[in-house]
């Protein structure tokens, strides 16, 4: 047995860590240096690991499981009722314009004989990650105000609309079957999802009420072991993404009445491990093509292409409901960043062969690119507007709450520490 396995994930969390420091001092998340890390350890630059390393990518594919997971129980249905008609618009316009202009490029530039890999570039495009728009709009000051809780109602409706999407191409793609056998196998799992959550959900709070406050860590173990079955039996069964059923079995956790207490214990080993374990390895696959002047020219576009079809889809939704021209920019310019969501998505893509190798790269700089743009162009949207009127969020207060808990905590244990030390003197 070798044990190499240990310095290469040694090597991997240092240097996504340190990348995504680099990266976070200027003001991009720590996702984007831990994809520069992977990329600066594979064959696309150094090669100092292999790309092909089986528990890297038996690791990774946990790892975004995980991520998913917790995407799911970050959303709660019952916020989709306050979203409202704005949010699902924008949202709707945000999918459409993005699929049908990504599959466009690509069918222009880069044509193959499966249709299906030109509108999985769209598909790709699809995806939103509203994360350095949250923090810019903090910054700004402008997160609990309207455009703010439009952007983060859309950005939850985006997730969902983009799951569905990821799951009927990689159906599509993966098994050579006809149309009408994927869609009916996605039929039956959204009916298997659905009889899960409601039976499930119920049977998970009756058994939180009988349990009690007694040994707690019970739930997060329980909740884990539900993620991992809903996303064997999405990929045995059906032929869905893992990634999706994990993502259903996020859903029905983040309804229980310990979704705060479950999060908070996923957290950790998602962000301290699994997620660098994740974004590293797609950096890791990455093998820059020749740059001709193809490819160049896909590249630019691309980024072109998705900066511009989520301003305007985005924009020309929020204007059907009756914002203001600056409200719109706003709020399409805040669902332009990709993120680590469009890294997910095009990495099932070509576990299927959906996503060619030549085109991995292109899609990676417009990550990067449309990471770095997005809070430089929302300051520019807001640049010269007047204090607004502000409102509550109950999806900003969510992510406020953990964050507040991870101090608390931090401070109870330092307490506890202070007491033990000074019992030890005496």
């Amino acid at each position: 047995m070798s044990y190499d396995f240990l310095w290469q994930i040694a090597l991997i969390l240092v240097s996504t860590k340190i990348c995504g420091l680099i990266t976070r001092r200027f003001q991009m998340p720590q996702v984007v240096g831990a994809l520069l890390a992977g990329l600066l350890l594979g064959p696309a630059v150094f090669g100092l690991l292999p790309s092909d390393s089986e528990m890297i990518k038996q690791l990774a594919e946990l790892g975004v499981i995980v991520i998913m997971f917790s995407a799911g129980m970050e959303t709660d249905i019952r916020d989709l009722k306050n979203a409202g008609k704005s949010g699902f618009l924008v949202a709707m316009l945000g999918v459409l314009v993005p699929l049908l202009g990504g599959a466009g490029l690509a069918a222009w530039l880069a044509p193959t004989e499966n249709m299906l890999q030109n509108f999985f570039i769209g598909t790709v495009l699809t995806a939103t990650s509203v994360s350095i728009t949250v923090e810019a709009l903090r910054e700004m000051g402008r997160l609990q105000s309207r455009v703010g809780n439009t952007i983060l109602a859309a950005a939850i409706i985006d997730d969902i609309l983009g799951i569905i999407a990821l799951t009927i191409m990689t159906s599509l793609g993966g098994g050579g079957e006809s149309i009408a056998v994927v869609l009916l196998k996605i039929v039956l799992f959204l009916v298997v999802c659905c009889f899960v959550y409601v039976v499930g959900l119920k049977a998970l709070d009756w058994y939180i009420e009988r349990a009690g406050r007694r040994d707690l860590r019970r739930f997060p173990i329980a909740a884990f072991v539900v993620c991992l079955m809903m996303a064997w039996i999405a990929e045995h069964f059906f032929g869905v993404a893992d990634i999706t059923g994990a993502f259903a079995a996020g859903l029905m956790i983040g309804a229980t009445k310990k979704a705060g207490y479950i999060a908070s214990k996923f957290e950790p080993v998602q962000y301290l491990f699994l997620a660098p374990v994740f974004f590293a390895s797609i950096g890791m696959t990455v093998v820059l093509p020749a740059m001709n002047t193809q490819i160049v020219i896909f590249s630019v576009l691309l980024v072109v292409v998705a900066v511009l079809s989520k301003w305007l889809g985005c924009g020309a939704g929020a204007k059907m409901c009756g914002f203001t021209t600056r409200e719109c920019n706003q709020i399409g310019l805040g669902m332009v960043c990709r993120g680590e969501v469009a890294l997910i998505v095009a990495n099932k893509g070509a576990e299927v062969g959906l996503m060619p190798d030549a085109l991995f790269g292109p899609v990676i700089i417009m990550v990067i690119i449309s990471t770095i743009l997005t809070p430089i162009l929302l300051k520019l949207a807001y640049r010269g507007e007047d204090d607004l009127q502000l409102e509550e969020s109950p999806l900003e207060n969510r992510s406020e709450a953990l964050e507040q808990l991870d101090i608390v905590t931090d401070q109870l244990l330092t307490r506890e520490q202070e007491i033990k030390e000074k019992n030890q003197k005496h």
